[in-house]
């Protein structure tokens, strides 16, 4: 057991050394592992944690280097390393500026002079090979992109060393490379739009815990020390191994052990575990209370259930950023009233929801009900949901270009779940397809 504490210790130790190098240091296992005299398999679990923390980064042909841990309100914005594997390129010099920042790029399709007038700092000019540009681009503080496959000429080479700018490389066109790189910001748009627990956790406390040893006078002393009900219970190496509540303790003495009564085998989250599947999660299970967790299962802090649907209905309240599937499936239907006061969902097949075929894919079918489901339950109980179960039967095919309206009919409705009907209807008043489906509420406490 000693040697296993020591070990932690090191590891420990081995991840404060990484945290303090200075940014853009190059990092090797057995560097580390000489350095702090450990092993060489336990500097690799701490570069390995250091990875997953963000404080560095491995890049083909560069190695494992320090960097500055990117705040998820910056997610959006790439490095230079990060255009490295985006574009599948590789660098010809300036290495040391790989982590900077890249505020935008400039396509080189023009004369020199012109050029310069779009050129600025921290912008990454994408041209071919035209030796001209590339130095105008580095002595204006801007970093190279070459496509095409082009290498560049010494002298380029030696003044994007000297000013530390990246020269990278690219076997693909201009066009491919710009749509590549318009993908990479369009997707972290999106992932910044996503919030997960990380964003409501911050600095936020670790929670207060106790241990099997502990006792119900230790419990008792924590309730009127925060207020708190619940408290996860660690062993001794700082793992999550079960909850224990005031319920569970009630009928026990004073002085008894807690550990007859821990709830074993807790439901948990990790900082990256997203705000609607940590609030889906905490309403199937039941629960109010979720232990936030690493990798290794280790106790960070704990969220309740309402932080977590305050933070998601905030959320709800900022712009949209960036598009995902099922936006752009459903962007095209607008809401209107049937002929009997029914909510109806009107819309045009567009060429994006077909298949090879030409006709409509049923996964879009069942998304395009699934939209209309969640859009009617809110409507019904002012609450979010889920998807708990759907069966679907599909009757007839539709094309490209035809109308169709989406139909949802509430059936059922409870505190936890709502039951729908809902129908796919053609133009011509034909039934195309039919979906039962029960939702989850997940913000009802």
């Amino acid at each position: 057991m000693e040697g296993n504490e020591e070990t932690v210790t090191k590891h420990v130790q081995l991840l404060e050394y990484i945290r303090q190098l200075k940014i853009g240091t190059k990092i090797s296992v057995r560097g580390l592992a000489k350095e702090l005299g450990v092993s060489e398999g336990t500097a690799y679990r701490a570069v390995k944690e250091a990875e997953n923390a963000g404080l560095v980064v491995t890049r083909e042909r560069v190695g494992t280097i320090r960097v500055e841990k990117r705040l998820r309100g910056a997610s959006e914005q790439l490095t230079f390393g990060d255009v490295v594997e985006i574009v599948e390129g590789y660098v010809l010099g300036g290495r040391e500026g790989l982590s900077k920042p890249l505020h935008k790029y400039v396509i080189g399709a023009m004369k020199e002079e012109a050029m310069a007038k779009y050129i600025d700092a921290d912008s990454l000019l994408i041209v071919g090979n035209r030796d001209n540009a590339h130095l105008l681009a580095l002595n204006q503080g801007a970093g190279v992109l070459i496509t095409g496959g082009f290498e560049t000429s010494a002298e380029v080479i030696q003044l994007a060393n000297e000013l530390s700018l990246p020269i990278i490389s690219s076997r693909h066109d201009t066009f491919t490379v710009a749509s590549m790189i318009n993908r990479a910001i369009f997707d972290r748009l999106i992932k910044k739009k996503i919030m997960l627990v990380e964003d409501i956790v911050g600095d936020k406390p670790r929670s207060y815990y106790l241990k099997l040893s502990s006792t119900v006078s230790d419990f008792s002393r924590l309730v009127l020390e925060t207020g708190e009900l619940r408290f996860p219970v660690i062993d001794e190496w700082n793992r999550v191994i079960g909850i224990i509540t005031r319920k569970d303790v009630i009928e026990l003495d004073q002085n008894e052990a807690i550990e007859k009564c821990v709830v074993r085998k807790p439901v948990t989250a990790t900082l990256k575990t997203s705000l609607a599947s940590a609030a889906q999660l905490m309403a199937s299970e039941g629960i109010d209370y979720l232990p936030i967790v690493d990798r290794n299962r280790k106790l960070i802090t704990s969220v309740k259930r309402r932080e977590v649907l305050d933070a998601m209905r905030e959320a709800q309240k900022q712009p949209q950023l960036g598009e995902t599937f099922d936006h752009l499936i459903w962007n095209g239907f607008v809401e209107e009233r049937g002929p009997e006061g029914e909510t109806r969902f009107n819309g045009i097949v567009i060429p994006q929801m077909a298949t090879d075929l030409g006709t409509i894919s049923e996964g879009v079918l069942v998304n395009l009900m699934t939209q209309a489901g969640y859009k009617a339950a809110q409507e019904k109980t002012g609450s979010d949901h889920v998807l708990e179960n759907i069966t679907t039967y599909f009757v007839r095919p539709v094309q490209i270009e035809d109308k169709i309206s989406i139909v949802p009919r509430v059936l059922e409705i409870s505190r936890l779940n709502c039951k729908l009907d809902i129908d796919i209807i053609h133009e011509d008043n034909k039934l195309i397809c039919k979906a039962i489906m029960t939702l989850q509420a997940i913000d009802r406490v």
